[in-house]
């Protein structure tokens, strides 16, 4: 099974892009994390934000594998903890699906891809950096798997 991180974004510092790889190569075989950048739509072009996220809409459509679970990264979402996220991985790896993970622009996500998620979870109540929304979510998701494993990573 796959776990497919789409973010928007293409540019992150370099600290972001090696602690994001750092933890997708703790992944066992089984359970790979991959990430798919997808480009921002210019913020300089005068379009309205519902036209950016629209035009970022399809470039996530395209990145999404074909018939994965869609799970978006929302400020709405629904809270879980660490305990609850392994709960899912074990579930959605029961499930057999791919999973896409979604993390959108500056502006958020289109309603009607958000609306259309399978699910939709918040990382944290607190407004955080795109390329540290990437890096939090892959702690957070080998997190979970090593609670779902036994391994002593996570202690509660």
């Amino acid at each position: 099974m796959k776990l497919v991180v789409v973010a928007v974004g293409q540019r992150v510092p370099a600290w972001a892009e090696t602690a994001y790889d750092d933890y997708a190569k703790r992944f066992p075989p089984e359970l790979r994390l991959e990430l798919k950048a997808v480009k921002t739509e210019p913020r300089t072009s005068g379009k309205p934000p519902p036209a950016l996220m629209a035009a970022e809409r399809g470039r996530i459509e395209a990145a999404i594998p074909k018939g994965a679970r869609v799970v978006v990264l929302d400020e709405r979402g629904e809270r879980v903890t660490t305990a609850q996220l392994s709960g899912r991985l074990t579930a959605w790896m029961n499930d057999g699906r791919d999973v896409a993970l979604l993390i959108g622009g500056p502006d958020g996500l289109d309603p009607a891809l958000r609306d259309a998620a399978d699910e939709r979870l918040r990382l944290s109540d607190l407004t955080l950096p795109h390329a540290f929304v990437r890096v939090m979510l892959a702690e957070q998701l080998y997190r979970a798997w090593s609670v779902m494993v036994g391994h002593p990573y996570h202690r509660e």
